[in-house]
């Protein structure tokens, strides 16, 4: 069987990261599926879906992190290109990438027990964040 939803999500200008593991979860339910696998895509250039433990400290510390990697205010040549001045974002979502799958075992998606699943927006205005979500098992 599969399954597929999507989700819509705010995001401001700044980098958010979003816990979206009760979206996953709840789904996986809905569908009752039993074993299988799970994977979530945000399309776009600019975001990304991963995981981490969802604690104020770690996000901070992933941002800051992503700032060191990709500086905001760095001269991009997107920038130049388009001038949007968001080249720093699609650096960002390329390190992060834009898909995460996951197996679910006995109808429960395997995560650690700090672990959750995070939508993360890196561009330079708000944005309603589209997701898929989509389940291939029984």
């Amino acid at each position: 069987m599969i399954r597929y939803v999507t989700k819509t999500y705010k995001t401001t200008s700044k980098m958010d990261v979003i816990d979206i593991t009760g979206d996953a979860v709840a789904f996986i339910s809905k569908a009752a599926v039993k074993d299988g696998l799970l994977t979530i895509i945000v399309p776009g250039s600019t975001a990304s879906i991963t995981t981490i433990e969802y604690e104020p400290g770690v996000v901070e510390d992933l941002k800051e992190a992503l700032e060191s990697i990709a500086p905001a205010g760095k001269k991009y040549r997107h920038d130049a290109a388009w001038g949007d001045g968001n080249g720093y974002s699609h650096v960002r979502a390329a390190f992060m990438k834009p898909s995460l799958s996951m197996p679910i075992l006995e109808g429960r998606i395997v995560l650690g027990t700090w672990q959750q699943i995070v939508l993360c927006d890196f561009d330079n205005k708000s944005r309603q964040r589209k997701i898929v979500m989509q389940i291939i098992g029984a």
